[in-house]
């Protein structure tokens, strides 16, 4: 089993550019989107599967996030498992589980990086969405099998990659000390309680 890894998983985020206008007229103003974040059980494009039962447990725990409106993400990923508030560009405002699919809504904010995600999508560009988070994987045959250890920090908007994998940033590479300790100061004490809670009451059930 591998060491715990800054881990990326691609997916495209479909919407009808030709609704944005109408998007914003429903919305105040504001751009909402709706679209599949994230897909379990299957083989992505950085050769690594997701097992439902750990992305049922994140999405769990997320909800607390969405409710006090921390669920932030950024334009590009960037090479930190730290989401950096100047580069925040959009708010998950729900997400949930249907099937094997995690589906989510993401509000495009007024920052510099979401004026720049609003843009693209009145333009019309395919965009993609991509979780973020620690973790470690284990080999089986020619896949990367996510472990329990896994933590979901956020979804981003990226580019789709012209070659599958082929992400700017570090993909896959191991956390240092100093990350891991900005990660649980970025997860409060009473997130952490919060997760063990879910995880004790999902042992109920």
């Amino acid at each position: 089993m591998s060491a715990q890894q800054l881990l990326h998983s691609w997916m495209p985020f479909d919407y009808d550019p030709k609704k944005i206008i109408e998007f914003r007229e429903r919305n105040g103003g504001k751009i909402k989107l709706k679209g599949v974040l994230q897909k379990a059980d299957t083989l992505n494009q950085n050769g690594r599967v997701y097992p439902i039962a750990i992305l049922e447990r994140e999405i769990r725990n997320y909800q607390k996030f969405i409710q006090e409106r921390r669920s932030l993400g950024e334009c590009d990923h960037p090479d930190s498992s730290v989401i950096e508030l100047k580069n925040a560009s959009h708010l998950v405002t729900r997400a949930w589980i249907e099937g094997a699919y995690v589906l989510g809504e993401v509000e495009l904010l007024d920052t510099p990086s979401g004026k720049i995600l609003q843009s693209l999508v009145e333009s019309g560009v395919t965009l993609g969405i991509s979780s973020r988070g620690v973790g470690s994987t284990r080999r089986d045959g020619d896949r990367q099998i996510v472990q329990d250890d896994f933590q979901l920090i956020c979804w981003d908007f990226v580019s789709e990659p012209s070659t599958p994998g082929a992400f700017m940033m570090r993909e896959g590479r191991e956390i240092t000390s100093t990350e891991l300790k900005n990660l649980r100061e970025q997860f409060r004490k009473d997130d952490r309680i919060d997760r063990l809670f879910n995880d004790i009451m999902s042992w109920r059930n």
